[in-house]
């Protein structure tokens, strides 16, 4: 079963999301409403805040780089790489 807001976010919805953690203080505190939008890896920015699933568990975090034959690299706002 997918996970509910990214089933909306495949639908094409915008979203509010509240994730729980400080991995992105002090931009965003922990389950501080975040208003989420469609987006792909293609249309997406270094320094873009996004909603993604890493090792089975999904989080809000940063896109560091980009690299057109490998997608995106994520990361938060303490240095910590994610993938």
């Amino acid at each position: 079963m997918m996970n509910p807001k990214v089933e909306a976010l495949l639908r094409g919805a915008s979203i509010v999301s509240r994730e729980p953690g400080n991995s992105m203080t002090p931009v965003l505190k922990s389950r501080q409403p975040v208003r989420l939008q469609p987006a792909t890896w293609e249309t997406v920015e270094v320094g873009d805040i996004v909603y993604c699933k890493v090792h089975g568990n999904l989080y809000t975090h940063y896109v560091k780089a980009k690299n057109p034959d490998r997608g995106c690299q994520i990361g938060n706002n303490h240095g910590h790489i994610n993938g």
